[in-house]
């Protein structure tokens, strides 16, 4: 294991590239390593607690008004959505949506606490979006899933957003660019790209869940602010 040493820099400072946590990200997303058996059988288990959680909560309001507005965007070859039929496809980036607010509702599925807390499940339905989308193996959505939740344990670990009274759904738009990149083995420039691209859309002030702007805390928040991460990764595969 590495340890990086990490702080924040004025843009006078000039950071090099290869120095930057971004790119450190994507080295990792981009580094092709065969996973151990007792990875993949948790992955299968994390798949099934998702999968669990979302049915428990197809009834429940925002999980059906996320699926009617992910229905409204049809696509081929897309991704399909908990409670539609799996002849059914939608844009990736809805189905990323709707799954995950349906996987988010009940707040249930995996948590990880540290530094700051976590939901590293979160990652599952945008990686599993795109894998669907563009056809790819269960070896690839392993690998995938497994650098989503690699690059977001590991910033949950390090740096504590709650501090600086930022969302600590900012940690999950970089693990899940960084999950599909491996998915769909991007090389490092492009992940590179993805991840900043992440943050940028992933971080917002902690008002947003408190329940003061809408009345979903948190149940649409997380996956409604990875939904465009997957369209931004499949740009960059397909050049």
């Amino acid at each position: 294991m590495k340890q990086h040493k990490v702080r924040t820099y004025k843009s006078a400072e000039n950071l090099a590239r290869e120095d930057q946590l971004a790119w450190k990200i994507a080295s990792i997303a981009a580094d092709d390593v065969a996973l151990d058996d007792d990875v993949i059988e948790m992955i299968g288990n994390r798949i099934i607690d998702n999968a669990a959680v979302a049915a428990a909560s197809l009834a429940r309001r925002p999980v059906a008004s996320a699926r009617v507005q992910a229905q409204a965007h049809p696509f081929l070859p897309g991704a399909t959505v908990f409670g539609l039929s799996t002849a059914e496809r939608v844009s990736p980036e809805w189905a990323a949506w709707a799954n995950g607010v349906a996987v988010r509702e009940l707040d249930f599925h995996d948590t990880f606490l540290a530094a700051d807390y976590s939901h590293p499940g979160d990652n599952i339905p945008a990686i599993l979006a795109v894998a669907q989308h563009v056809g790819l193996n269960g070896a690839a959505l392993a690998k995938g899933i497994a650098t989503g939740y690699e690059v977001q344990v590991n910033l949950v670990k390090g740096i504590c957003l709650h501090e600086h009274k930022i969302d600590h759904i900012a940690h999950l738009g970089p693990s899940a660019a960084a999950g599909i990149g491996t998915a769909l083995g991007l090389p490092v420039e492009t992940i590179y790209q993805a991840v900043q691209q992440a943050l940028h859309v992933t971080t917002t002030t902690r008002q947003s869940r408190k329940g003061e702007i809408v009345n979903d805390r948190g149940n649409g928040t997380p996956p409604f602010r990875v939904k465009g991460t997957p369209v931004r990764a499949c740009e960059g595969h397909a050049g």
